[in-house]
């Protein structure tokens, strides 16, 4: 498996711009703790959202993260657990062919990736990985 250590997407020319369209499922922490996800432990914080995803793969954001980047969906009061969709916001995506990890963030969660999956940058040196399923569900291209 090969660590990717901290890429520049914006250089890169395979990489494109994508934005993600779904609703989820949301919970708020009451103490910090880790869940396992698609792609490996993440540990969270109190507060912080725990999310279910419409493919029900779980992760988590942290809150002030969380607050800015998803609305409360009709029916559910803002700040409280319920059904929340995440604002269109574009992010580099590059589809990686080989087995491969990464850090969330320097020193943070690992996680790791089958070839096929999906290497997300959201801004530098801030990373996400999705499996090749999930991100044909819920990623489009810009």
């Amino acid at each position: 498996m090969r660590n990717l250590g901290s890429p520049d997407l914006s250089s890169d020319p395979d990489v494109r711009s994508y934005v993600k369209d779904e609703v989820v499922t949301v919970e708020f922490a009451h103490q910090a703790g880790s869940l396992e996800s698609a792609v490996g432990v993440n540990h969270y914080q109190d507060r912080d959202a725990l999310i279910q995803g419409s493919t029900g793969d779980r992760w988590c954001v942290a809150r002030d993260r969380f607050d800015a980047k998803y609305r409360a969906c009709p029916g559910t009061q803002p700040g409280m657990p319920g059904q929340y969709r995440n604002q269109p916001t574009p992010v580099l995506a590059k589809q990686v062919h080989e087995s491969f990890s990464i850090a969330r963030v320097a020193g943070g969660d690992l996680l790791k990736g089958a070839p096929g999956d999906w290497l997300l940058e959201y801004s530098p040196g801030d990373y996400g990985l999705v499996d090749r399923v999930r991100f044909e569900r819920v990623y489009r291209l810009v």
